[in-house]
């Protein structure tokens, strides 16, 4: 509702000054528009780049528009005297941009048709081929739309309906278009309809933009109900495989020289990357403990199956008796030769609680970690490299006697993440520094809480597991 304050006064014309203010303004922002639309980087995988791409096309669209009326409005205006100056007056607008909007007025009574050139422009229709009558002009239309039209024309000749309406003309070059046309009857004295005026604009770019945001939006969320869905797939196969036990471990259970083992799973800073992490602790046929941490590359289904693969073949390997550096040589052609190629790390331990001998491999992975009357220190690798990595590999083993009290502690890269200013060695030197508190604890459930509590609130970029085993007396 108008404000009372003008209700008593016709509406006064805007000044010309400020005009071409707002035609300036609207070519900044357009300007800038642009600019964010340039910096969009859009490939054919990322279906949210290509929907903020479509919103920018489309206010991009919406801003030509805008600029355009308002050019309209300021030639519609007086003449300014010379001696104003306008400093921040806007160039004549671009030439594809003054055929957006055209009018037209078909006189009942004589027949007479006006087109403006603009519309003559919009048709693609030459101003010596004439105007065209008003039951010609759905011969312009597709087919489907020529219904369209002729119910809005009689309902404004007959019953005095506006029109507000969109439809679709082929062109004389062939060239599709889609028009907005809003029109009204103009009565005579006697209330009858003498003739209509119409004004038709090319929305074309515009619905384009409006269909590709559309598009890309519905795309977008596509894409992540199908993310949403891997992720829950992929966090159940990781709870299906992972050891469903929590707490300690205790095994084998009658030798003096018995692990108590403990481990955790540490998600990454955002949960949806779910890897290919895994830990894992077995009591042999033969009476000594398997001890294993690793991890694939990638994230979602693909990572998570592939551990399930590894570990099941690790496990069924462990329990057939093959010692630890033969069988990373049988994980690494798994891997080669499964059907989702991928890179892997880890280390497989053999421990015989008679002899209280640790036998051990790795392949590409941080080494276990020594904790012996609170101090720490990382065991010497053997030979090892990737899993994945090449044809043929073979990886060594090296061994280790423990003493009653001794800790190890195997863990995945993510645990310690690594960036510019925090390398791996730092990482390692970290858990180090906490064998006085790793050599207090009670158990080895109270030793991976003390880890966690150190590196669980890290933002790390991967998920990671540790694994503490204690040497029973």
């Amino acid at each position: 509702m108008p404000s009372h304050l003008f209700a008593d006064r016709p509406a006064q014309p805007p000044e010309p000054g400020s005009v071409d203010a707002l035609i300036s303004q609207t070519r900044r922002l357009r300007g800038d528009v642009d600019a964010v639309r340039r910096d969009t980087v859009v490939d054919d995988d990322d279906a949210q780049g290509r929907w903020q791409r479509a919103l920018c096309d489309l206010a991009v669209h919406h801003l030509d528009d805008l600029r355009e009326h308002l050019g309209q409005l300021k030639e519609g205006l007086p003449p300014v005297p010379e001696a104003t100056v306008f400093p921040q007056a806007a160039p004549e607008a671009a030439p594809e941009a003054q055929t957006r909007v055209g009018s037209a007025e078909w006189n009942l009574l004589t027949d007479e048709v006006s087109w403006s050139d603009e519309l003559f422009q919009i048709f693609g229709r030459s101003p010596e081929a004439g105007a065209l009558p008003l039951d010609e002009l759905g011969s312009t239309l597709f087919s489907e739309d020529q219904p369209l039209l002729t119910a809005w024309v009689t309902a404004c000749l007959v019953d005095g309906k506006p029109i507000d309406g969109e439809f679709r003309i082929v062109r004389a070059d062939g060239r599709v278009r889609t028009l907005h046309m809003r029109g009204e009857p103009v009565l005579d004295s006697d209330g009858c309809a003498a003739s209509m005026w119409a004004v038709l604009r090319d929305v074309s770019e515009l619905r384009r933009s409006q269909r590709a945001v559309r598009e890309s939006r519905d795309s977008l969320q596509r894409q992540r109900e199908i993310a949403q869905t891997e992720h829950r797939l992929a966090v159940e196969l990781q709870e299906a495989v992972l050891p469903p036990w929590r707490g300690s471990l205790r095994f084998p259970h009658s030798d003096a020289g018995a692990l108590d083992v403990a481990a955790h799973y540490l998600p990454s800073a955002t949960s949806a990357l779910i890897g290919g992490d895994w830990y894992d602790a077995l009591e042999l046929p033969d009476g000594s403990s398997m001890l294993t941490v690793g991890d694939l590359t990638g994230h979602g289904v693909t990572a998570t199956s592939g551990m399930a693969m590894m570990l099941g073949a690790l496990r069924g390997m462990a329990m057939a008796g093959i010692a630890p550096g033969p069988l990373m040589g049988w994980l690494n052609q798994l891997l080669e030769t499964s059907v989702q190629p991928a890179l892997g790390s880890a280390v497989c331990c053999s421990y015989d609680p008679a002899r209280r001998v640790l036998t051990w491999a790795q392949a590409g992975h941080p080494a276990p970690l020594l904790f012996r009357r609170g101090s720490g220190r990382a065991l010497a690798p053997p030979e090892g490299i990737l899993l994945g990595a090449t044809s043929g590999a073979s990886y060594g083993q090296a061994e280790e006697r423990l003493e009653v009290g001794d800790l190890l502690v195997l863990h995945t890269d993510g645990l310690t993440p690594r960036s510019i200013e925090f390398s791996r060695a730092d990482g390692t030197e970290r858990l180090l520094a906490l064998a006085p508190r790793l050599s207090a604890a009670r158990s080895a459930q109270d030793c991976v809480r003390l880890v966690v509590e150190e590196f669980g609130e890290v933002e790390r970029e991967d998920d990671a597991c540790v694994l503490v085993a204690r040497v029973g007396g």
